[in-house]
């Protein structure tokens, strides 16, 4: 394993943006950056946005970043792996075998949004903790049990930096920017940002709506409860005597700021993960019923069916193939 690099030292910074990638997370990263040279009144920090051929990549939203370097023409102290939408098929066995040689040669590398998924199909995050968008969270914590992924915005782990989407890049460069040039220069570039505060890696991410209990005390408790049960499903009044409520009390909370009865809140909840893991995991449809609590096939799938119109079948049917089965086995050797 690569000795744990100084933050301090890692001034120039490569983003390898993948097809479909997240603009806005690369956009956070490299604005960070360059206002950090900005408030420093010196070029501290450098940077270069890379693919494999140098050919620009097309981002989710349509657009591409240019300039755009060949990844082996590159220079620099630290890569970022930046995806996006349908990561998986963005990936490919020139890219996995590309992060290994770098991963051999102990330069340290990161992710940016779902970029972290393509860390571990290449073996790299064995053994790490890391973050990821919350919304890959569930299908990639069923594919790889020997990582660690964490809910938190960004995670430095050694020689391994990981991160969410969104604005949570300008976050993870603030770390960067605090190592070298202090605490008060990472503050004065997120306020040129507007920004209310820099948030620390260990701070949540946020989840949705659905899964926050709208503000409530006990609602926030009761929801946490039931995402963390989904694959074994706590009883409704073993869920309200652990946040002190009766079963009645809760079931009145959540039609009063929910507008539904607390078991069709947790339902709700395990169908949303098991689409999650139809459209981003390969599990057996069968295998995602199970890991969201369903001891019958045909219970999941009639309660799917009334949830979303379609059997969850049809929902994988709806997708591509998710990954490519050969790249994952026999990670090279990360000295």
């Amino acid at each position: 394993m690569s000795p744990c690099p100084s933050l301090a030292s890692l001034t120039r910074l490569a983003f390898l943006t993948l097809p479909n990638y997240s603009l806005i997370a690369v956009s956070a990263a490299v604005e960070a950056l360059r206002m950090a040279n900005y408030v420093a009144g010196e070029e501290v920090y450098r940077w270069q946005v890379a693919t494999l051929t140098g050919e620009p990549a097309q981002a989710s939203g349509g657009l591409s970043l240019s300039p755009t370097v060949a990844l082996r023409d590159a220079a620099f102290d630290v890569l970022f792996v930046c995806g996006g939408v349908d990561v998986r098929r963005a990936l490919d066995r020139r890219t996995v075998d590309e992060l290994r040689r770098l991963a051999r040669r102990g330069l340290p590398l990161g992710a940016l949004c779902t970029g972290t998924f393509a860390l571990a199909e290449a073996g790299l995050l064995d053994g790490y903790r890391c973050a990821i968008h919350w919304e890959n969270l569930a299908a990639i914590r069923e594919e790889f049990a020997e990582i660690s992924f964490a809910e938190d915005l960004f995670v430095i782990d050694r020689d391994r930096f990981t991160c969410t989407g969104g604005s949570a890049p300008l976050d993870l460069m603030g770390a960067f920017i605090e190592a070298r040039l202090g605490r008060d220069a990472a503050e004065r570039m997120s306020e040129q940002f507007v920004l209310e505060r820099l948030r620390g890696g260990a701070e949540p991410q946020h989840p949705p709506l659905r899964h926050r209990g709208h503000g409530h005390p006990a609602l926030e408790q009761a929801a946490a409860l039931m995402t963390k049960t989904i694959g074994a499903p706590l009883a409704i009044a073993v869920i309200a005597a652990r946040v002190g409520l009766s079963a009645r009390q809760l079931e009145r909370l959540f039609r009063l700021h929910v507008g539904m009865a607390p078991a069709e809140f947790s339902m709700a909840l395990r169908l949303d993960h098991a689409r999650e893991l139809l459209r981003q995991s390969d599990l057996a449809v069968t295998a995602v019923g199970v890991a969201c609590g369903f001891v019958s096939s045909a219970h999941f799938s009639s309660a799917y069916r009334r949830r979303f119109g379609h059997a969850p079948r049809a929902e994988r049917a709806a997708v591509a193939p998710p990954r490519l089965a050969p790249l994952r086995p026999s990670p090279a050797p990360v000295s």
